[in-house]
């Protein structure tokens, strides 16, 4: 199956899908494209995979990505090959992607997608985050306004978990993957 998590920016989606990956071995994640530049420490293949914006458009009008979207001015898809190998070997694949990837996703995979929303504790909590992890002022405006509209769309998921505590929501992620395997 594939097992989306989605979030506004500094919900804690990524560490949370990061401590799921380290814990069960039969998932896997599905490494995304991007048009933006890598930062410090990330590395091809692993983290994304990084791509001028021609490329990019090139492998959307082939219909080589199962979702794609542009935020922030960066585009960002899944590919389609790598996902349909895992799911072709049985193993259960991961997505960090927002709330348009996950429609895309699920109408390209129909019955074969769990949703799971990860929302903040509340606005100021996340905004907290933000300012912590080193975020500009500007950019932090930009994404505390993105992230009131995401949020709207939290009921289309399967799922919502609030990332109050982090070992809470991810024993909560555990349970929602666990019960979704034994459901097929």
């Amino acid at each position: 199956m594939c097992f989306v998590l989605a979030a506004p920016s500094g919900a804690g989606k990524t560490s949370l899908s990061r401590a799921l990956l380290a814990g069960d071995a039969g998932l896997s994640l599905s490494v995304s494209v991007t048009t933006r530049a890598p930062r410090a420490g990330e590395v091809e293949g692993v983290h994304y995979y990084f791509v001028e914006s021609s490329r990019f458009e090139q492998m959307v009008a082939a219909g080589e990505l199962l979702e794609h979207a542009t935020v922030f001015g960066r585009s960002y898809g899944t590919p389609r090959g790598p996902v349909e190998a895992q799911l072709g070997a049985g193993r259960d694949v991961l997505f960090d992607i927002d709330w348009q990837g996950f429609r895309q996703v699920k109408a390209a995979l129909p019955g074969d997608v769990v949703g799971v929303f990860i929302k903040p504790p509340s606005l100021e909590v996340l905004r907290e985050r933000l300012v912590s992890r080193g975020d500009g002022e500007e950019e932090i405006a930009r994404r505390m306004e993105r992230a009131e509209a995401e949020m709207s769309h939290a009921q289309e998921f399967d799922y919502v978990v609030e990332n109050r505590e982090f070992e809470v929501a991810l024993g909560e992620l555990r349970g929602i993957l666990r019960a979704s395997r034994r459901g097929r």
